[in-house]
């Protein structure tokens, strides 16, 4: 469905990976492609405009103060880990954070899951985990016991199964309640399946409502594009919520309108329309 005419948002929320750039990698060294040109010219024009833009993503914030730094951001929030840590745009430091106590659901998960791989954030430094490995995660990794592993809060737990689909971990984890986090699915490379696990009530779609009345941005004013179902309720959020072409059906429905696929640049055809170059 389409936004009335003359309609102009107020607040664009993005994603990143899938959206403003293709897909991170996960098995590479590097941090990310490189966002195209059409894209770029796309959120240029965002930024010089009145608008507020937010990216609103998954990753953590040493995954994402490179991506401020390469569109030049110098106002505004940047929300980081699904809604768990909010970022200064203009200096890249940490705004606010929420925490959760990962001992009861790692413990769950690790008796379900007993060949997982387990990462908790350590914020800006990097992760602790149980296993040693080769992902491109940002920062240091250090190989920690179970004691250690879920000794203090974090912001986001992140979960990998090897050799399996996320549709396994979904059936594997049908109707197992996890204290006290809120839970998405992820494919991604290398045949691994993935969870990431925020505290419980901490999503997209929660962080940006608050950073919207912070903003005194009007709910009717917002625009949000994504493509994973970690940005189902941020779709949900939005005035007009637009999904990647490539994004899972269970995306699609949720949104108001399907754009092309990154590799297309689907991002700058959505953002041409009230932005101009």
């Amino acid at each position: 469905m389409a936004p009335p005419a003359h309609w102009r948002p107020g607040l664009v929320a993005l994603d990143i990976d899938g959206t403003l750039c293709v897909e991170d990698d996960r098995t590479a060294t590097t941090a990310h492609t490189r966002i195209s040109p059409a894209v770029r010219a796309a959120v240029d024009a965002v930024v010089r405009s009145d608008t507020h833009l937010v990216l609103c993503t998954g990753r953590s914030l040493l995954g994402v103060r490179p991506f401020l730094a390469e569109l030049g951001l110098a106002r505004g929030t940047a929300i980081c880990s699904n809604g768990a840590v909010w970022l200064d745009a203009a200096t890249g430091d940490v705004r606010s954070k929420s925490v959760f106590d990962p001992v009861e659901p790692v413990t769950i998960l690790r008796d379900l899951l007993p060949d997982a791989m387990f990462l908790l954030e350590e914020l800006g430094v990097g992760n602790r985990t149980n296993v040693r490995h080769e992902l491109g995660y940002h920062g240091q990794h250090r190989v920690v016991d179970f004691p250690e592993l879920v000794a203090t809060p974090t912001t986001r737990l992140s979960i990998g199964w090897p050799d399996h689909t996320a549709a396994d971990l979904m059936a594997k984890l049908d109707g197992v309640v996890l204290p006290g986090v809120h839970c998405t699915y992820a494919e991604a490379a290398a045949g691994m399946a993935w969870m990431f696990a925020s505290p419980a009530g901490v999503t997209k779609g929660s962080s940006l409502e608050r950073l919207r009345i912070e903003l005194g941005v009007p709910a009717t004013d917002t625009l949000a594009v994504g493509d994973g179902t970690n940005d189902l309720e941020m779709l949900a959020w939005a005035a007009h919520g637009v999904a990647m072409g490539q994004a899972p059906e269970v995306v699609r429905q949720v949104a108001d309108e399907v754009t092309a696929p990154v590799t297309e640049d689907g991002l700058a055809h959505v953002l041409g329309r009230w932005f101009r170059p």
